[in-house]
């Protein structure tokens, strides 16, 4: 997404800081989970902490997310008939 390219140039960041910084800004119970096998990107992964993202940003990164069509099912037919089970 060019929206989250663009602001992590601004704030000197990458864009998964970027989406890990707003997801943080969601709820106080909200803690993303990011996975990685790779010691570099687990220190990217943490300084999405001190990205600091304005209100504008917030509000573009809302707006540019309410336009995505979420589609598809969570889990595969079989694994769905095992949920809540």
């Amino acid at each position: 997404m060019d929206l989250l390219k663009n602001i992590a140039e601004a704030k000197n960041a990458t864009p998964a800081q970027i989406a890990l910084a707003w997801l943080l800004t969601r709820k106080p119970w909200i803690v993303p989970i990011p996975g990685t096998t790779k010691e570099h990107r687990l220190l990217e992964n943490v300084g999405a902490v001190s990205v600091q993202l304005s209100k504008e940003d917030l509000d573009g990164i809302e707006t540019a997310a309410a336009g995505i069509q979420v589609q598809g099912a969570r889990y595969p037919q079989q694994l769905q008939a095992l949920v809540g089970k």
